[in-house]
């Protein structure tokens, strides 16, 4: 990593309040972009439209999707932009450059049934780590949490008694979200019976930091050795969870998410609300449930209208 990646990478997270997640994502492309400069012999106040046009060419021929390769150009856009403002290089070659467009893919969602069947299945488990694994179903259900936003809750952030969890968002952004009876009853079981068992697994093999003080984890979901979850890990606990009920729904955080509001919006809850507990910046962001729904109403009519199954 060179210097300017680094103050860059410093300014997002202390002076713009980025997410590790974030960070690490813009850390990625700026490495990939860097990788090619070196073998380009080109240095980085150096670059103009010729070595990005090279360097899209290259990305699109290794089969890199549009997708990331907006966000490629979007973090370098970024970079460059700090650059400029620092005064270490002169232009923001990448101002000059406009994104390719993609087609904005509807989220898929599962239909009410179907995570009530989810839920239940796993609620029927026995093992040891069903608590916790259903714990993390609700609140991705009952919550609309962002998979980050699940991984970094601390137990400090939920009240059991009011039914809320306190959630940090993108840009450290606060918000308080409800929840229902059931999923306090599953929390608050969690909390007494399953957590205090990964914790202790955690305390017979227990990590320490360099200067000798024992790391300790305030998280409120444990992965299966008792510290702090990774997506990856969350990603791996949803597999796993498809595994032992058999309901295969291709799951994953976001599904959950998605259903969230999409049943919200179909129940009548209005859009303003919904994007207040998604914790989306812009309305036009949570928009796109509104076209989720029309799409749900319109299956459920051609597969239930009499007529309609005629056509």
């Amino acid at each position: 990593m060179n210097k300017y990646e680094a103050e860059f990478l410093n300014h997002l997270s202390f002076d713009r309040n980025y997410s590790p997640m974030t960070i690490d994502s813009y850390r990625r492309d700026i490495d990939k972009f860097c990788a090619f400069l070196s073998k380009e012999d080109c240095l980085i106040d150096d670059v103009d439209l010729v070595i990005i046009r090279n360097f899209l060419t290259e990305e699109i021929s290794s089969n890199v999707s549009k997708r990331s390769c907006m966000r490629r150009l979007s973090s370098l856009r970024q970079f460059y932009s700090y650059l400029v403002k620092e005064k270490y290089v002169k232009i923001n070659p990448f101002a000059f450059v406009s994104s390719p467009r993609t087609e904005k893919k509807l989220p898929h969602v599962m239909y009410r049934e179907e995570v009530e069947a989810l839920l239940k299945a796993n609620a029927e488990r026995k093992d040891e780590l069903a608590l916790r694994d259903q714990a993390i179903l609700e609140i991705l259900y009952y919550c609309g949490v962002r998979a980050s936003e699940l991984i970094n809750a601390k137990i400090s952030d939920v009240n059991v008694r009011n039914r809320s969890l306190r959630v940090f968002g993108k840009g450290r952004k606060e918000r308080i979200v409800p929840f229902t009876s059931e999923c306090a009853n599953t929390i608050s079981k969690y909390l007494k019976e399953s957590r205090p068992l990964l914790k202790q697994k955690y305390d017979e093999h227990p990590e320490f930091d360099e200067k000798g003080i024992k790391k300790e984890y305030y998280n409120l979901i444990l992965n299966n050795n008792g510290k702090k979850l990774t997506l990856r890990g969350l990603e791996f606990i949803l597999d796993k969870i498809e595994e032992k009920t058999g309901e295969y729904v291709n799951l994953h955080p976001h599904l959950l998410r998605h259903s969230f509001a999409t049943q919200l919006l179909s129940n009548g809850a209005d859009l303003r609300v919904i994007q207040e507990l998604l914790g989306h910046s812009s309305i036009n962001t949570t928009q796109i449930y509104t076209h989720v729904s029309e799409e749900k109403v319109k299956r459920e009519y051609l597969s239930a209208h009499p007529r309609a199954k005629k056509d």
